[in-house]
C-alpha cells in the first residue's frame, strides 16, 4: 500500500467491529496482511472462528479478560491492555502487515486500561504504509483529530431496546 491511513469507528451505535471486520475482509481478497487485535474482549466468537480459516493472511489477537469494567479497572485488566497495546505496536511498525485493526481500543482507553496520548503516540509511530483502524465508543476529541476517516455509528433503535438477547451470528 502507497499510503495508509488512520480510520476511527466509533459512536454508541452497532457496527464499529463490524466494519473493521468488513475491511479485513476486503483486504485480504486484495492480497493484504491484517493484525487484529481486540482489547477488552476475549472468547471464540462465530467472527473469530471464521477469521481463523484465513491463517496466516489474518492473524488475531485477544487482550482481555472479556467481561465489563466498570469503575477502577483490575490489575490484571491493565496488563492485558499493555500488552496488546505494546503487541500492536510490534505488529505496526515490523513490516509484515498492511491492515491494522486496534479493535475496541478506545474502550480501553475510557476504561483507563492505557491513556488516550497512549494511542496518540501509536498513530504517531504508524509507518507510511500501514492503514490503522481504531474501534470503540466515545472517542476523545484529540484521537478524532487525528484521524483521517471518522465514522460515527448513531443508534437510532437497537433490538437490547425491545429485550431482544443477542443473537449467535448476528451479534456475536
Amino acid at each position: 500500500m502507497q499510503r495508509g491511513l488512520v480510520q476511527l469507528y466509533t459512536g454508541n451505535g452497532k457496527g464499529k467491529t463490524t466494519a473493521a471486520l468488513g475491511l479485513a475482509l476486503r483486504a485480504f481478497g486484495a492480497g493484504l496482511k491484517v493484525y487484529l487485535g481486540q482489547f477488552i474482549k476475549k472468547g471464540s466468537f462465530s467472527e473469530i472462528k471464521a477469521l481463523r480459516r484465513f491463517r496466516p493472511n489474518i492473524v488475531v489477537r485477544q487482550y482481555g479478560r472479556g467481561r465489563f469494567i466498570r469503575g477502577k479497572p483490575d490489575p490484571a485488566d491493565i496488563r492485558c491492555a499493555q500488552k496488546g497495546l505494546n503487541d500492536l505496536s510490534r505488529a505496526m511498525i515490523g513490516g509484515k502487515y498492511d491492515l491494522v485493526i486496534a479493535d475496541e481500543i478506545i474502550c480501553a482507553v475510557n476504561a483507563g486500561l492505557i491513556s488516550a496520548k497512549d494511542v496518540l503516540h501509536l498513530i504517531d509511530r504508524k509507518p507510511a504504509s500501514v492503514e490503522l483502524v481504531l474501534t470503540g465508543r466515545n472517542a476523545p476529541n484529540q484521537i478524532i483529530k487525528h484521524s483521517d476517516l471518522v465514522t460515527e455509528m448513531r443508534k437510532i433503535r437497537h433490538p437490547f431496546d425491545k429485550g431482544i438477547s443477542s443473537r449467535k451470528g448476528i451479534e456475536f
